[in-house]
């Protein structure tokens, strides 16, 4: 019960990361292209690669840390299913470019910030 209880207050954590951070970004840069969903991601991405890695290759967090913070925190941080509704969006709207650049930009820079991350998590 008490891992249902962290990985559920980790969650919430996440969610308010995500909505808050998502919001910040879209005030600076604006909302004609998914920035704020694009920096979650991207942060996201770098995030779970850093704890991964000290986690897996550094023994530095228990198996049950490990799983609040993945799947509790992370899981409810990144939002790819809203990367896919806005890019649908983009799509629907015949913006194709944008389309591309949010498609293809998000998964490489989301795979080199993994990357970054994880290289990060082997220094510390």
């Amino acid at each position: 019960m008490q891992k249902i209880l962290l990985l559920a207050l980790a969650g919430v954590a996440g969610t308010l990361a995500r909505y808050y951070l998502s919001g910040a970004v879209h005030d600076v840069l604006g909302r004609e292209f998914p920035f704020g969903t694009a920096a979650v991601n991207l942060l996201g991405c770098a995030l779970f690669g850093l704890v991964w890695t000290l986690a897996d290759e550094r023994a530095l967090l228990s198996p049950q840390a490990r799983i609040v913070i993945l799947v509790g925190f992370m899981g409810a941080f990144t939002t790819f299913s809203s990367f896919i509704y806005e890019s649908a969006g983009l799509i629907r709207d015949q913006e194709y470019l944008k389309a591309a650049v949010n498609i293809v930009g998000q998964n490489v820079l989301g795979y080199g910030c993994f990357i970054l991350g994880a290289a990060f998590g082997r220094v510390i």
